[in-house]
């Protein structure tokens, strides 16, 4: 039987300390890439992906340009009260 929260008491935790213990798991499976395999489709859209960025690597947007983009998203459905 897989370990379930309240038995291992997580719910018992803050909100806080439960985001520090989902980055400490998600650290911990990223450590060991190999060990989770990939779909046949999760390989095909990742070769998809490096083709088109190999055809065409000045496509798309810098990450400071999504970031503010986003933000600017955010701000704006915030003001109006979404």
């Amino acid at each position: 039987m897989s370990p379930t929260m309240k038995a291992l008491a997580i719910d018992q935790l803050s909100i806080d300390e439960r985001l520090l213990l989902v980055e400490e798991i998600w650290d911990s499976i990223a450590a060991e890439p190999g060990a989770v395999a990939m779909t046949e489709a999760q390989k095909q859209d990742l070769q998809r992906r490096i083709t088109a960025y190999e055809a065409n690597p000045h496509a798309g947007d810098t990450w400071e340009v999504v970031k503010a983009r986003s933000r600017s998203q955010c701000e704006l459905r915030i003001s109006r009260g979404h």
